[in-house]
């Protein structure tokens, strides 16, 4: 029942996007690369099906990275190397551009992040980029906390206001590069917690509000970036009251998300599995409440578990968590090259790859087949 609620829900949010026909239960035809992007989401949903996806999937992997920013191909996946096809969604993170840096704080050339984000949509694949900004009070990273002024100063009349509206500048640069395609922009990001500088704790909600429709309004109104699809993903388990607390309103808002990663810490398989278990599916029942009430898409926006100890994680940990929700894709965290044991998905050799195809060839999930 929730599911047919959420499709209807969803039918009335592309009306909302521009599109004709509203109250019926076919989708009209796409008219910009926006309403595509839209109905590509929304397609999975429909059939009851999630796409999945990677961080930096096209980049580097877990013991190699482009290097040639021109030339490169961009053939190379760990994702594909285990399952014959290419992670249906893509994530990229934009971190540094606000300094005018040439690479992310990944380490990815702009240029080449640039390219390997519309080889994967002309390809066929959806993109979304994060954004880990700088602390703009105290000059340090996004994870430095040690002030609680950093959103205050950069809203309207604070003293770092002028200089944030360059940081926006320079983000909306980049996106304004690539063209006419649709993509997905996941800014400030989870809001509830406390260790990023527009955390619960280093701000009030209405500083945090006023911080994310500030970029949102740059965008769209001072840039014409229409093309972006908007996610809100505070970090979860929360309640749902903690997850609107900070919600910036539904004119800027396309998608919820929520990150949330398994931590075994001391706990055995079985525990790690039944605590991350629970978490998730109580945070998705919460945000396909939430979806209804407010005609949204939704998306696993973050997630996994470090260095994959679980062999069976993506059929009987993962899987299990998430296929009985109608969300649209589920992301996991990056293969870091120049960090062994930093990896959230399967690379060529790795033990665990034959339980990763097994979750690949499930009739839910979908990945990029080229």
């Amino acid at each position: 029942m929730k599911h047919s609620i959420l499709i209807l829900s969803t039918i009335l949010f592309l009306t909302a996007c521009g599109n004709a026909n509203k109250g019926r239960s076919v989708t009209p035809p796409a008219e910009t690369p926006r309403d595509e992007l839209v109905q590509r989401l929304f397609s999975f949903v429909e059939s009851g099906q999630i796409a999945y996806g990677h961080q930096d999937d096209l980049v580097y992997g877990h013991s190699w990275v482009v290097t040639d920013v021109e030339n490169d191909p961009l053939g190379r996946s760990d994702v594909k190397a285990v399952s014959g096809a290419y992670p249906m969604v893509v994530g990229f993170e934009i971190g540094g551009i606000e300094l005018g840096w040439d690479k992310s704080i990944d380490k990815v050339p702009f240029d080449l992040m640039r390219r390997a984000a519309l080889t994967h949509i002309e390809r066929g694949g959806i993109v979304t980029f994060s954004w880990h900004p700088h602390n703009p009070f105290t000059g340090g990273n996004a994870w430095d906390v040690s002030s609680k002024e950093a959103v205050a100063s950069v809203l309207d009349g604070g003293e770092k206001h002028e200089a944030f509206l360059d940081w926006l500048r320079n983000a909306a640069d980049f996106f304004e590069s690539l063209g006419e395609v649709a993509v997905i922009f996941r800014p400030w990001h989870e809001n509830i917690g406390s260790w990023f500088w527009w955390g619960g704790d280093l701000c009030t909600a209405e500083q945090y509000k006023a911080l994310y429709r500030l970029t949102w309004e740059y965008f769209t109104k001072e840039r014409g970036l229409t093309n972006i699809l908007w996610c809100y993903s505070p970090n979860g388990p929360i309640t749902p009251q903690d997850y609107m607390s900070r919600y910036p309103g539904d004119d800027c808002i396309d998608l919820l998300g929520t990150d949330i990663y398994e931590y075994p810490g001391d706990a055995s398989l079985e525990d790690a599995r039944v605590r991350y278990g629970e978490q998730v599916r109580e945070m998705l029942t919460v945000l396909t409440a939430i979806a209804e009430d407010h005609s949204k898409l939704v998306c696993f926006s973050e997630t996994g578990l470090e260095g994959i100890p679980d062999m069976e994680w993506w059929t009987k940990t993962l899987l299990p968590a998430i296929e009985d929700f109608p969300i649209t894709y589920v992301l996991t965290w990056r293969n870091a090259h120049d960090m062994p044991g930093h990896f959230y998905a399967p690379w060529d050799g790795f033990a665990g790859a034959e339980d990763f195809r097994a979750f690949a060839e499930n009739e839910k999930t979908v990945f990029l087949n080229q």
